[in-house]
């Protein structure tokens, strides 16, 4: 079974992937770069992720390439509290695209229901049209105190609580309960407008 799996160097989807590889999966990672060092981090935890099963090596996408212009367009259009969303929607599109190119039967995020504005259920529902393959969410029920648990057994913890450059794209006040009809008509603009 083969998956794609969204990876940041932050806690979350280095247990989520985890988790994955423990059930078997074959699991290819995709980063979204923004900095050197997170980057590196990224690395780090690859290198302990591959002993838990069959990883291979990370797809790197340049997040300023990528999702940059469609935020910038959204502070144009006042639309910059959406950025969040649009930035996972983007993330899980991308994966989508990787994973059929590579035979991936599902993606792997590591969502944890609340925990962030783009982690409500409201949000959740939106993002997830992004992608025809099913997202599989391991860590959705957990706690926090759960996951570091897992993150410290399995030895990513202390990587992914190095010092990093905070994101560069976190609006002000991001949208925390999104509505579907809104986000829709907010992406048939930036798809007219050739950014998305």
């Amino acid at each position: 079974m083969k998956a794609v799996s969204l990876l940041s160097s932050g806690i979350d989807s280095p247990a989520a992937i985890y988790l994955m590889l423990r059930k078997g999966m074959e699991v290819t990672p995709i980063h979204f770069r923004q900095s050197p060092k997170k980057e590196s981090k990224v690395f780090e935890l690859y290198e302990i992720l591959k002993r838990y099963g069959k990883l291979n090596e990370p797809v790197i996408v340049d997040a300023y390439e990528e999702q940059a212009p469609v935020f910038s367009k959204l502070a144009e259009i006042g639309k910059a509290k959406w950025t969040c969303l649009f930035c996972k929607y983007m993330m899980l599109r991308k994966a989508c695209r990787v994973g059929h190119e590579i035979g991936a039967m599902a993606i792997v995020t590591g969502d944890s229901l609340g925990q962030v504005a783009s982690q409500t259920l409201d949000n959740l529902m939106i993002i997830s049209t992004a992608s025809d393959l099913p997202i599989l969410r391991p860590l959705i029920g957990m706690d926090k105190e759960d996951i570091v648990r897992i993150a410290k057994e399995v030895g990513t913890f202390e990587i992914s609580i190095q010092p990093e450059e905070p994101c560069p794209f976190v609006p002000r006040y991001p949208v925390v309960r999104g509505s579907l009809g809104e986000f829709e008509k907010i992406k048939e603009k930036l798809v007219r407008e050739g950014v998305l």
